[in-house]
């Protein structure tokens, strides 16, 4: 992992430079709501540590990279949509990722249909 950047926009939204609608916070993760919403509830969770995204990950990301994930059940147990929610992981451009800055897609409260995307 790298440190936060001075361009990150994530980096720049953990820091308090550029408003956020924050859900959830801890020591090692940050949660806000998207500002481009795909369902009733879309919460993007990121590390606070900076570094791109999945495949730039080394096995010491591992650790953060599953609280990303348990603060996502968190959320999704505080908003009641136990019974049906996704987290998405988009990698690289092709895949739609357009800050890198690894994030975790919190989706739920509609029905989400199979094959996404």
């Amino acid at each position: 992992m790298t440190a936060p950047t001075t361009d990150c926009l994530f980096c720049r939204i953990v820091r308090g430079e550029i408003p956020a609608k924050k859900v959830y916070e801890d020591e090692h993760v940050f949660a806000f709501e998207d500002i481009h919403p795909q369902a009733p509830t879309h919460v993007l969770v990121i590390p606070k540590k900076h570094f791109s995204g999945l495949k730039e990950a080394q096995a010491e990301d591992a650790e953060i990279i599953g609280r990303c994930h348990l603060a996502a059940a968190e959320i999704a147990r505080q908003r009641n949509i136990e019974q049906g929610y996704r987290t998405v992981l988009n990698v690289g451009p092709g895949a739609g990722q357009s800050v890198f800055h690894l994030h975790v897609h919190l989706l739920g409260g509609r029905h989400l249909s199979w094959p996404p995307g």
